[in-house]
């Protein structure tokens, strides 16, 4: 292998564990503050407000999504434009948490004593626990770290993946301590193969198919025509009540093809499967993928409230994204 490839992997490494060992390091840092904060963030009537400047704006943004899709209501203000008029952005029951590595920069100087005229409770995640932040913050949240992944221990790397990391750790705790399913998740997440794994229902994708069914008494020959003219690779078999009696895949025509001399006499009711897999509409797509894999199976009959309703096939799982 190249010497320089080598020298690439060994600090690409090198850099990894770097940023393993601030983020472990935190858990020394978690304390009754951190917990006060989390009960603060939770019994507030307002949003939170995140803020920083620089690198620690950009991490801002990152924690105002994560507090957002995880229930608790959150804005980002840069410390910079805050002190030229987004401080307005600020109402009376939010909580405003501060991120500043040193929190000595002068932008935070100005922005804090602007932060306690409106009477705020103010969280200073902060990597120096003597700063000028730190010291005018109601709670602290300390991101320490003993040295940057950057070899010239200049550029932000350790320290903005603590604050990455400490922002993370409030919101799972908020989360927790909320009560935050996988249902509300899913309000949050609608989009995306992520949001439909948690809301699609199996129900929803049967409507958008053809509904392919035959009678017992049908001959062979309607029976293969059904199933190629809707292209699901099935069709159900239904019964004079309307009732759902088995059903027929392209696979035991295959079978019936082998072991048949004659088809001339045969009828849907002599192939068709008559304990059929299915799952009800209202189960949630992933489930029906899940049924797919586990029975080595393309295809499902989706009934609703045991009537049929339709059939869900791997493909339309593919294609939504449930994988």
């Amino acid at each position: 292998m190249n010497n320089s490839f080598d020298k690439i992997i060994e600090l690409a490494k090198h850099t990894i564990a770097i940023e393993a060992d601030a983020v472990r390091g935190l858990q020394n840092y978690i304390n009754t503050d951190f917990a006060a904060c989390v009960q603060l963030i939770y019994e507030s009537k307002g949003r939170v407000i995140v803020t920083g400047i620089g690198k620690s704006a950009i991490i801002a943004q990152k924690i105002v999504a994560t507090f957002n899709s995880t229930g608790t209501p959150s804005v980002f203000m840069h410390a910079a434009d805050a002190i030229h008029g987004d401080l307005g952005t600020i109402q009376q029951d939010d909580v405003v948490i501060c991120i500043s590595k040193s929190g000595n920069t002068p932008e935070i100087k100005v922005l804090v004593p602007l932060l306690k005229t409106g009477g705020n409770k103010l969280i200073a995640l902060a990597g120096n626990t003597t700063s000028y932040l730190a010291s005018q913050a109601d709670y602290i949240l300390n991101t320490f770290v003993e040295k940057e992944a950057c070899p010239n221990n200049l550029a932000p790397t350790s320290s903005t993946t603590a604050q990455l990391a400490m922002g993370d750790a409030l919101a799972v705790c908020l989360l927790d301590y909320r009560g935050f399913s996988s249902k509300d998740f899913a309000k949050y997440h609608p989009g995306g193969a992520l949001g439909k794994k948690l809301y699609l229902k199996a129900g929803d994708i049967a409507v958008q198919n053809q509904k392919p069914q035959v009678k017992p008494d049908d001959s062979i020959k309607s029976v293969i025509l059904e199933i190629s003219s809707k292209r699901l690779g099935a069709a159900a078999v239904i019964d004079a009540n309307n009732e759902l009696a088995g059903v027929i895949t392209d696979g035991d025509l295959r079978r019936m093809l082998e072991k048949a001399d004659s088809i001339i006499t045969l009828k849907a009711s002599d192939i068709m499967n008559k304990n059929p897999k299915k799952i009800e509409a209202e189960e949630l797509a992933i489930n029906a993928m899940q049924l797919l894999e586990k029975n080595n199976i393309t295809q499902l009959i989706v009934t609703d409230k045991g009537r049929y309703m339709g059939f869900v096939h791997l493909h339309d799982l593919i294609k939504e994204g449930i994988i």
